[in-house]
């Protein structure tokens, strides 16, 4: 039960309610892949690449060339939130505070989407026929913190070098050219390349990033800003650079809200919100870590 209602009793005050600052709700979910799933786990089969061979001899045995299979299993997680309203204290309101308990929550539970996505991209992924085996992020899909392309490595926040380096690594993976790439940062790295000459120029960005204030699209990445983007124990934030197909968001249930009275409660109003959904990996060679000093 909320302690602290009692401050939005009537004294001739607005009748409204304002949100403090938050992030609103999800802002990773609609650049990653986005699954339903109906079970506890779930596994996503993928097949890996063959080589063929060349014909030497006429009537010859057809080859039979083994295609590797893989799966990785994504596990559903389950959150909720509730705060109740006291019977006696809507009395004294002059807001009903319902509304606003409920777009709070649902706001909440859309930035832990965004915490198992960011969680998932360099976290343990579940591999094998039932999910056995861990696979790390592997460390060839990593950018150091001190990387340069020439000269002396020196630690750095995002710079140009360090985009081209992950541009260069997805095309090496050899990335679906058609997948959507994206960057996930936060404000300071935005910072970092506004400060960047290459970046201010309409010569190296078509689509001039500072009209808006702000980086929209650069070497082929668009770029989503999140203040929740983790940093390691070093305080290097952890910039994730990826193709769409490269993490996998499942959903049990989606965000629901449930308002009703609390019969043991005395009839309080209780605001109550669930979801269910978790993330994996799908491929290493598709989600890169750029590591940012700030």
């Amino acid at each position: 039960m909320s302690t602290q209602i009692t401050t939005a009793f009537v004294n001739q005050y607005r009748a409204n309610v304002e949100h403090l600052l938050q992030q609103k709700g999800s802002k990773l979910r609609p650049f990653v892949r986005v699954e339903s799933q109906n079970s506890e786990f779930e596994y996503y089969d993928r097949i890996g690449s063959v080589d063929a061979v060349e014909v030497t001899s006429r009537h010859s045995d057809t080859p039979l060339i083994s295609t590797p299979h893989d799966r990785r299993q994504v596990s559903l997680r389950d959150f909720d939130w509730a705060d109740m309203i006291d019977r006696t204290d809507r009395i004294r309101l002059l807001i009903d505070p319902a509304s606003p308990y409920a777009q709070n929550a649902a706001w909440a539970l859309g930035r832990k989407m965004d915490d198992i996505i960011i969680e998932a991209a360099f976290g343990t992924a579940k591999s094998g026929k039932t999910g056995g085996t861990s696979v790390s992020h592997d460390a060839a899909s990593q950018i150091a913190v001190n990387y340069v392309e020439s000269g002396g490595a020196t630690n750095s926040g995002l710079t140009i070098a360090k985009l081209r380096k992950a541009k260069q690594l997805l095309d090496a993976n050899e990335t679906d050219p058609s997948d959507p790439r994206y960057i996930i940062v936060t404000s300071k790295q935005v910072t970092d390349l506004l400060q960047t000459t290459e970046v201010t120029s309409s010569d190296f960005n078509s689509i001039k990033a500072l009209v808006a204030g702000e980086v929209n699209t650069f070497m082929g990445f668009q770029f989503v800003r999140t203040e929740r983007v983790a940093a390691d124990s070093n305080s290097y934030r952890r910039v994730i650079a990826y193709a769409k197909s490269g993490l996998l968001m499942a959903v049990g249930a989606d965000i629901n809200v449930d308002i009703g009275p609390r019969r043991d409660k005395r009839n309080s109003t209780q605001v109550y919100c669930s979801a269910s959904f978790g993330a994996t990996r799908m491929e290493e060679g598709k989600v890169l870590e750029i590591k940012c000093a700030e």
